[in-house]
């Protein structure tokens, strides 16, 4: 099963592709697929972006496109940066360094750092058939930065039952915890069922 992600982000494709090892899916990114365009994410969930890349992708492609949006949800800031993760400092071309710094001092006098990471996964279908899943991993953020592995916000989050901020583990230990491991797990399953039923 060939499948084109709807992401040229090279640290997702690296772990779209170490989850869904073994699965029989076939990735290809959208640029390799002659994609290069940003979809714009206007939903207000996950699901909803999720759902835009990838029905933008399989329209461009004629091919069956699967999409992961995600971010960080603190519950002290009411959800922020949610969706808007990537964008938190008002900017995406901003650094991942700069967004943890901003994420920082926004809780700098908060206690409660209670928080998760959230992935929703959706594939469309050439024939409009959808299937969605979605993963989350409960934690708390950090008062600093921890560890070299990772990206975006790994080095501040520490996973429930964890000592360790998700750039410290391993991209082994991660993907075994982590929202987009969950995710894909799940979609992988759906995918299988999906097939089974055709």
């Amino acid at each position: 099963m060939t499948l084109i992600l709807a992401s040229n982000n090279e640290n997702k494709l690296r772990e779209f592709g170490e989850i869904l090892a073994g699965s029989g899916i076939t990735l290809i990114s959208q640029r390799e697929a002659g994609c290069d365009f940003e979809v714009e994410e206007t939903g207000e969930t996950f699901e909803e972006n999720a759902f835009l890349k990838a029905e933008a992708i399989m329209r461009a492609t004629g091919m069956p496109a699967v999409a992961d949006d995600s971010g960080l949800e603190v519950d002290a800031l009411g959800g922020e940066p949610g969706v808007r993760s990537a964008r938190y400092t008002g900017s995406h071309d901003d650094t991942d360094l700069n967004r943890r710094l901003f994420l920082l001092s926004r809780l700098r006098a908060e206690t409660n750092r209670q928080g998760r990471f959230v992935s929703a996964i959706c594939c469309v279908f050439p024939n409009g058939d959808v299937l969605r899943a979605r993963g989350a991993c409960e934690g708390t953020i950090a008062r600093e930065m921890r560890g070299e592995n990772g990206f975006g916000y790994d080095a501040l989050f520490v996973p429930e039952g964890c000592a360790k901020t998700m750039a410290e583990l391993t991209p082994e230990e991660k993907n075994a915890i982590s929202h987009r491991g969950r995710a894909l797990r799940e979609f992988a399953e759906e995918l299988r069922n999906y097939h089974a039923h055709k």
